[in-house]
């Protein structure tokens, strides 16, 4: 008597969509793909915490784990559930599971917040109920559905010539699952015009092209149309940063790509990036990355080149 219990379907699915990912990254990374938007990482060992901006985006894992950490929250994603983020955050990310035998596996698709508010608007799905700001970033569960409709979208690759039609409609289906999942409330609300999660992800844009410029927290507050306690009360319910420390996230993460890629000395993308002192750049700095400025990118240097 045969015993075994068939796939399940989800199952079929995460087990096509690793099998296409590994076969598009063959154990590397393709960060910009023939898709605008959609990346894929393949990582054959665990790597070291990172820091970088998550932006509006459904970021999924077919083999292996990852963890971000935003301000004190740690949020984990693997098979079971995809990540999605509303707003753009600063973060840390760590791959935690992977392997040769086992590589991580995963893509991140970003998504287009004026395109979910005209789905919105042209669409049956409830407006959002009025509810306290939450996280901007936060697990769902995956449904076949979804899985399908990404899987569909990466296959495209192998099929290039279809991309300019066949990807937008894809992609406007995977706006539509999300808001109609478990977590299509917060997005939603971050997309409807006139909602504080949406009156917040303005500040947040302004303060991301911004940064380098000093802000005045109770004039920004008044741009949005909140008043200075509410919006400090949704700012950190959505970010878990106050409004100056995002800002200072954004400077430091700016000159470590500036030191990084652009090879500017220390004292140049501090002022670059908007600070007065180099000595309390450094010192923000090393307490944010755990080293002065030149030991940072010079052990940065030395794992890229290993």
């Amino acid at each position: 008597m045969n015993t075994q219990t068939a796939p399940s379907p989800i199952a079929d699915e995460v087990k096509e969509l690793r099998q296409t990912i590994a076969q598009l990254t063959e154990h590397r990374e393709s960060p910009d793909t023939s898709i605008p938007g959609l990346s894929l990482y393949s990582m054959e060992q665990p790597t070291e915490p990172s820091t970088g901006m998550y932006e509006p985006s459904i970021c999924m894992v077919v083999q292996g784990a990852k963890q971000v950490f935003l301000g004190e929250e740690k949020i984990i994603y693997d098979e079971s559930n995809y990540l999605l983020t509303s707003l753009h955050l600063p973060t840390t990310f760590q791959v935690y599971r992977a392997s040769k035998e086992k590589p991580y596996l995963g893509l991140r698709l970003l998504l287009d917040l004026k395109e979910v508010a005209q789905m919105m608007a042209g669409s049956d799905l409830p407006p959002p109920r009025e509810q306290q700001s939450h996280l901007g970033m936060s697990v769902g569960e995956t449904t076949v559905p979804i899985i399908n409709a990404v899987r569909r979208l990466v296959q495209l690759l192998q099929h290039e010539a279809d991309i300019p039609i066949m990807a937008p409609i894809i992609q406007k289906e995977i706006i539509y699952r999300l808001l109609s999942s478990d977590q299509g409330m917060k997005l939603r609300q971050i997309a409807s015009s006139g909602s504080q999660s949406n009156q917040v992800s303005k500040a947040i844009i302004w303060l991301k092209d911004h940064f380098a410029h000093p802000i005045n927290v109770d004039e920004l507050a008044r741009v949005v149309g909140m008043s200075k306690s509410t919006f400090h009360q949704h700012f950190r319910a959505m970010t878990n940063y106050s409004p100056l420390q995002y800002q200072k996230q954004l400077r430091l993460q700016e000159a470590r790509r500036l030191m990084l890629m652009e090879h500017k000395d220390a004292a140049s993308a501090a002022f670059e990036v908007g600070y007065e002192s180099p000595s309390q750049f450094s010192r923000e700095y090393s307490r944010q990355f755990g080293a002065p400025p030149l030991r940072d990118i010079s052990t940065l240097r030395q794992l890229a080149a290993s």
